[in-house]
């Protein structure tokens, strides 16, 4: 026979109590099975743990050793099951996340990954900057859990959803004149109406969907756009650009990058809109993932509403 949990917790209320039927009563069972389960688990540790007799209970040396022992053992045992528990919930444990730098500058994500915090205050957040591409290649060597970017393709390991849609917006200098006297005033551009601009894109090597998307606006206007610089980030584009080198078109979200010098103006394409998803493993049924899902979803449902 082997040594059971119940061994332990039997032993225990005898121990605490010191007398045999307070302690069956305290377990549950009868005094005869508990005497000879205690009879037992003495024969197990080859050890005496309680000195009977007709007056009294009492702990042998060896008793009160083993009693501190067992008392630890069922502690750890009892974390152990919560800790169990608290990750099949989703309230345990740790979530890698891949987001890109203009995912953090609208509000929707910003304020989901509070709320999961608040909810969850128990399990950690790697939170990582990385361009689409490299989220992609993070997701499938599962170095990320969750990613949360602009999608054009995925592989068929990876699927997604939509958070919400970013506008794009043609971004010139301020003194432009197709720039309106205040925002205020401002109505949706034609792309036709850049046809002779000069243009500053992300690299191909930025991995990011908007250049390709830049290139099916320019496309759907009837024009093939005048290249004068490609760059890495969003924020070098809105300094080259208020710095006269030429024009872009970018997520409205990087409006938030103040910036006198330069006017956004949004777009009347129907293509000029980039989506924003979160995407995940297929096979990842995580209980973490999917609370994390359920608040990004919910909070970009919110905020959607919000502004209608």
């Amino acid at each position: 026979m082997s040594l059971e949990l119940r061994h332990l917790r039997y032993f225990i209320a005898v121990a605490e109590e010191l007398h045999f039927s307070r302690a069956a009563e305290r377990v549950g069972i009868s005094q005869p099975p508990l005497s000879q389960q205690i009879h037992t688990l003495e024969e197990m540790l080859g050890a005496r743990l309680l000195v009977r007799t007709n007056r009294r209970v009492a702990l042998t040396d060896a008793g009160e050793a083993f009693l501190k022992e067992a008392r630890a053992i069922l502690v750890q045992v009892d974390r152990a099951v919560d800790y169990v528990r608290r990750v099949e919930r989703g309230e345990k444990g740790e979530l890698h996340i891949g987001m890109t730098r203009s995912t953090m500058l609208a509000k929707q994500v910003p304020r989901a990954i509070f709320q999961f915090r608040t909810q969850f205050p128990s399990v950690h957040l790697g939170l990582e900057e990385l361009n689409s591409l490299e989220q992609i290649d993070a997701l499938i060597h599962e170095k990320i859990q969750v990613g949360i970017m602009r999608v054009q393709h995925l592989p068929v390991m990876l699927q997604s959803h939509m958070l919400y849609a970013d506008p794009l917006v043609a971004v010139l200098p301020a003194k432009h004149p197709l720039c309106p006297i205040s925002p205020t005033l401002s109505v949706p551009l034609d792309p036709a109406q850049l046809v002779h601009e000069q243009f500053i894109i992300f690299a191909d090597s930025a991995g990011t969907g908007i250049r390709n998307q830049f290139f099916q606006i320019c496309h759907d206007a009837g024009f093939n756009p005048k290249i004068v610089q490609e760059v890495q980030e969003a924020s070098t584009m809105i300094g080259l650009v208020a710095a006269g080198l030429g024009i872009t078109i970018l997520p409205v979200s990087y409006s938030y990058l103040q910036q006198d010098s330069v006017c956004y103006i949004p777009l009347s394409s129907p293509s000029a809109r980039s989506d924003i998803h979160v995407v995940y493993r297929c096979m990842d049924h995580s209980p973490l993932l999917r609370q994390l899902l359920t608040i990004l979803k919910s909070e970009a449902a919110a905020h959607a509403v919000s502004r209608r």
